[in-house]
């Protein structure tokens, strides 16, 4: 009897395993890629493509590394210890850079900077034309808009640290006769080094994942390899293998993170209201015009400029097809966030229901795919889904139907995709909202006798109306700025903002970039903006 009650409990639990292949199956098939050696391509990819990739991904890891350490950390430290006129306002201001994607801002920054922009145009009329600045289009100018739209990962964790541990660390190191700067450096930066380097981690996981700025600054990384192995060559085998290698990346720096997250218990908690420092003179023109001038150059600037494309070109740009761009990125953002918050949602309530090692690490598997690049999920998803159409092929012919695929090239593969990689985005809120019902409320549904789905729907449900509205949020403003899964797995001719985007500004039509760069940056708000909420101090 034990036995069959075991074994009952136990099915509810397996039913979360759909949801961790959705993970799994992707990186099966990147790995199970090199069953089928490609030497003759390879030899070629060693000779001429491998050295320029593995170079710029490393001097980019290392430039962004440096660039949101220095950013984040200082205003971080600014804002969270000090005193200084305006900061408050740069307290939440400071994480609206997350709102605009890496690849919109590049198109700005190359519109305006590149050698044909206003501004060189503008030096070269008041000094000649031999006067020319850097290339922007270099590693140089892909780290500065990493730098600038990734900061906040780190900035917000190290304010967390700096928040928690107040002035406690600084008093402490100053009786013994540190001054207040090396006391900083000895002290207080390294107690929230587990904080700032989970955010290091999570800035260079974003940065091996992007597709749009790289390819807007003609660098050559792994994701733009991947996608001329894919859509050049027509070999998946090549993508897959190319596509293990920058997991195998991601995954080292997953660990990474990792371990950052659990040392972070020894960062001290500060008793009371914290007293900040209050600066005075020069330090607080500094911190002023420090804060001012990276919110300028990460947000105001390329928003200004955004909206001053848009009103040149919105009338001569905008026309039936914008209906199109706008609709089919609001249904692929609904139907990904109906899919996604549904998968959450089942799978926070099997974890609350069924705590043991199959649930707890179907869940762990689920929410790897959120590290994952969308390169990787899009081609480790559409080989299987290839295959079984070729396995339909003859059903259909033996039922008289024409045969043709009808998985690939669909929304299927999109959807299955994008609900790999932004599951944690939907899981997390919802484990949040649960952990609010206590089991009493449980049991007293079930004492009135309500059944499993019936609790599920009568109780949960309705409860956890902040947590489903939350993630329903959060995974449509991300499906609506994802670039690579969407230009991979599309159906013919099925553009969205992001693709519009990407379109023009290969182009180089920056101006006309501008209109759906804006859209989408409209979106991004939405979520920035929450977030901001739920951290302000």
């Amino acid at each position: 009897m034990n036995v069959a009650a075991n074994r009952a409990a136990t099915r509810p639990a397996w039913s979360v395993l759909p949801v961790a292949l959705l993970t799994v199956v992707p990186l099966a098939v990147v790995l199970a890629s090199w069953l089928q050696p490609q030497p003759e391509i390879w030899e070629h990819l060693r000779a001429f493509v491998l050295p320029a990739v593995l170079a710029n991904t490393l001097w980019m890891a290392a430039g962004v590394a440096l660039l949101t350490l220095v950013l984040g950390i200082s205003l971080a430290w600014l804002t969270a210890v000090c005193e200084f006129p305006g900061r408050r306002f740069f307290a939440w201001a400071l994480v609206l850079p997350l709102a605009l994607p890496g690849y919109v801002l590049a198109s700005v920054m190359v519109g305006l900077l590149d050698y044909s922009g206003p501004l060189q145009t503008a030096l070269r009329s008041v000094f000649g034309p031999g006067m020319a600045l850097p290339n922007v289009r270099s590693v140089g100018g892909a780290v500065a808009v990493f730098g600038l739209v990734l900061y906040p990962y780190v900035y917000l964790l190290a304010r967390q640290a700096f928040l928690t541990q107040g002035q406690r660390s600084l008093e402490a190191a100053q009786t013994l006769g540190l001054p207040r700067v090396r006391a900083f450096f000895r002290v207080a930066l390294p107690m929230s080094r587990p904080w700032w380097a989970a955010g290091v981690s999570l800035a260079l996981m974003e940065m091996l994942a992007d597709f749009g700025t790289v390819a807007i600054f003609n660098v050559d990384t792994f994701t733009t390899a991947i996608y001329k192995a894919w859509l050049s060559l027509f070999n998946l085998a090549v993508a897959s293998q190319l596509a293990s290698l920058l997991a195998l990346a991601v995954l080292l720096l997953i660990w990474f993170e990792q371990r950052a997250r659990q040392q972070r218990r020894y960062t001290g908690a500060a008793a009371g209201k914290m007293q900040r420092i209050p600066l005075r003179g020069a330090t607080r023109l500094f911190a002023v015009g420090w804060c001012a001038l990276v919110l300028m150059l990460a947000f105001v600037v390329p928003v200004a400029q955004l909206l001053v494309w848009t009103a040149g070109v919105v009338r001569g740009d905008w026309d039936e097809r914008y209906w199109g761009f706008i609709g089919h990125s609001l249904m692929l953002s609904a139907l990904a966030a109906l899919l996604v918050v549904g998968c959450g949602l089942w799978v926070a309530y099997a974890q609350r229901q069924h705590p043991g090692r199959i649930t707890g690490w179907s869940v762990r598997v689920s929410m790897l795919g959120y590290a994952l690049p969308g390169m990787l999920l899009s081609v480790g998803l559409f080989v299987p889904i290839a295959w079984l159409d070729r396995q339909l092929l003859p059903w259909w012919a033996a039922l008289g139907i024409a045969p043709a695929p009808v998985l690939k090239g669909t929304l299927v593969v999109m959807l299955l995709a994008l609900a790999a990689r932004f599951m944690a985005v939907g899981f997390e809120p919802m484990q949040a909202a649960m952990e609010r019902i206590t089991p009493a409320q449980e049991q007293a549904a079930r004492s009135l006798g309500l059944g499993r789905w019936q609790v599920l729907r009568r109780l949960f449900v309705p409860m956890l109306r902040s947590g489903w509205l939350g993630a329903s949020l959060l995974v449509f403003v991300e499906v609506m700025k994802e670039m690579p899964i969407t230009l991979m797995t599309r159906p013919f001719g099925w553009d969205t903002l992001a693709v519009r985007v990407f379109e023009m500004s290969s182009e180089g039509m920056w101006e006309r970039a501008a209109l759906p760069s804006l859209c989408i940056v409209a979106a991004g708000l939405l979520p920035v903006l929450l977030l901001v909420r739920a951290t302000e101090k």
